[in-house]
This record gives C-alpha cells, sequence and structure tokens, in this order.
C-alpha cells in the first residue's frame, strides 16, 4: 500500500509546529494561558479537555484562524521556519461539523477541494480511492452527501482532509456517530498517517480511545496546560490504572478551590440569588405576552 503522506518533510522525530507562550483574550476573558508546546513529525497527539478549558482556541490558534494575544507559532516546513499561513497548504482539518456541501457528492467535495490544493484531477482520484478503500467507502464516492449519515459524512471529511496529502492532520472528535468498525477503521487510517510521518493532532472526550491511539497526551484545563506526556507516563505520574482516572486527578483541583470556598455555602447562596425570579415593573410585557401581540 502507498503511503497516506508522500510529502511529509524531514526526519521523523524533527519539529513541525511550536507554539512559543501562546495566550489568547477575548476581551477580559483569557482563554489560553502562556501555552508552550512543540509538536513533532509522526506524533498522534491526543488533546483532551473539558467543555471550555480552550482546546478549540488551541487548534484555531495552530490552524491560524485566530492570531496569538501574546506569544507565536511556527511552522517549520521544508525551507525553514514559516509564517503560520504557510502552514495551511500543508495542513488538513476534520470539523466536528465536517463542512460537506450537500449538493455535491463525496467526490465532488474531495475534487473542489484538491483543486484548491492545485491536484490533478487524476492523482486526486487515485489517492480518494486508496483512501476510501482504507474506510470501506468506496461505493459512496458518488453519492451526494445530503442523504449521508452522520458517519459517512464524517469518512467523506476525513477522506477530503487527507486527500492533498498533508503534514498535519487536525481531528476533532473524528469517531463522534461511527459505530464500532468504522471507528477501528478511522484508529487504523491515524496509524498509518503517523507511519508515513505525518503528524495527527487528535481532539477528543474519549479518555480509553485516546490512551489506545494516542502516543502523546495534552491535558487542557482552565485554558492551560495541565500535563503533556505519553498515556503511561500520565499513569504513572498519578499512579492511576488508566488515563480517565489520571485525568481526573491532575484535573481535580478546580473542585477542590469551590470545596474551600464553599465552607459557609456561598456559593449556594449566590446561586439561590441568581435563579430567584426578578419582579417585572408593572409596564413590563412577558414573553408570552408579546408573542401573543404579535
Amino acid at each position: 500500500m502507498k503511503p497516506l503522506i508522500q510529502n511529509a518533510a524531514g526526519d521523523s522525530l524533527s519539529a513541525l509546529l511550536t507554539l512559543n507562550g501562546v495566550s489568547k483574550h477575548f476581551g477580559h476573558i483569557e482563554a489560553l494561558s502562556r501555552v508552550d508546546l512543540t509538536l513533532n513529525r509522526g506524533d498522534v497527539v491526543g488533546l483532551v479537555g473539558g467543555n471550555g478549558a480552550g482546546k478549540t482556541t488551541l487548534l484555531r490558534l495552530m490552524c491560524g484562524l485566530y492570531q496569538p494575544t501574546d506569544g507565536n507559532v511556527v511552522y517549520h516546513g521544508e525551507n525553514g521556519d514559516q509564517p503560520l499561513v504557510e502552514m495551511r497548504n500543508h495542513l488538513g482539518v476534520v470539523p466536528e461539523g465536517t463542512g460537506l456541501y450537500h449538493r455535491l457528492t463525496a467526490w465532488e467535495n474531495i475534487r473542489y477541494h484538491t483543486r484548491l490544493h492545485g491536484i490533478e484531477d487524476e492523482v486526486a482520484w487515485e489517492k480518494t480511492l486508496q483512501l476510501a478503500d482504507a474506510l470501506s467507502f468506496t461505493g459512496e464516492l458518488g453519492r451526494p452527501t445530503r442523504g449521508f449519515s452522520r458517519g459517512m459524512r464524517q469518512k467523506a471529511a476525513i477522506i477530503r482532509a487527507l486527500a492533498h496529502s498533508p503534514d498535519i492532520l487536525l481531528l476533532d472528535e473524528p469517531t463522534g456517530g461511527l459505530d464500532v468498525t468504522s471507528a477501528r477503521e478511522v484508529r487504523s487510517l491515524v496509524g498509518q498517517v503517523r507511519d508515513s510521518g505525518g503528524t495527527v493532532i487528535y481532539s477528543t472526550h474519549h479518555l480509553a480511545e485516546a490512551q489506545q491511539v494516542c502516543d502523546r497526551i495534552i491535558i487542557i484545563h482552565n485554558g492551560e496546560v495541565r500535563a503533556d506526556g505519553s498515556p503511561d507516563e500520565l499513569m504513572e505520574q498519578t499512579k492511576e490504572e488508566n488515563l480517565e482516572d489520571a485525568y481526573v486527578s491532575l484535573t481535580a483541583d478546580a473542585a477542590r478551590i469551590y470545596d474551600d470556598v464553599d465552607t459557609e455555602g456561598k456559593i449556594a447562596k449566590i446561586w439561590r440569588k441568581l435563579l430567584t425570579p426578578r419582579r417585572l415593573p408593572s409596564n413590563t410585557s412577558t414573553p408570552e405576552e408579546v408573542n401573543e401581540d404579535e
């Protein structure tokens, strides 16, 4: 089988992407705080964190969709360090929403993407067949994506992301909506990308899957990198037997802080105040009254 990534530059252990003291603010909210990371070629990196932890912000910074408030992101390409905008030609992204054009067939979606990258249709078709075969998707390439199940849309998006042989593959919840067999096919494909010299950033809430797939786990918590290491290293650090328990141990301080603050029930009092209905002025219409008037 041909390698899935044929143009990955540099040695397998060389740095591909570096974040130096990266912070991101939205108004007065600090979504990320002083993140220092280096991603190497051939790594499968699991990005793990709860809702609102800062994962999506970090992913968008890596893609160049956001500019950091402080610090910088450097792409180490074939010609040395390059601006992050240059990385976009070497980046494949599978967003959680897939972003497919529903009136087009799966192949037309993929072909549109590869043409934007300047790839000839014949070359793109050969690569598409290779990827579709790995995901048991060949028979669906000619179908409009409007009628696809979520799992089928996910497969089409993964093929589209890999069709131009990117150096970096960014997957946001890649097995969401997939059945057991399809999820295994995706995990196998991730391994093939790694073996071909590509770097995979694997954002997921499924810690058992991250433990199985990823060589390295980065835990994001409250906008900070709380831990960075292999699954075995994180379990050894926390003296836990699985990654889920290690994650809970590494992020448990936030719960302890709330417990310490709430010694006199202060948080409960605040919630009661917030949830108590406010009395409206006598001349103010309720939502129901407004709807009835309309």
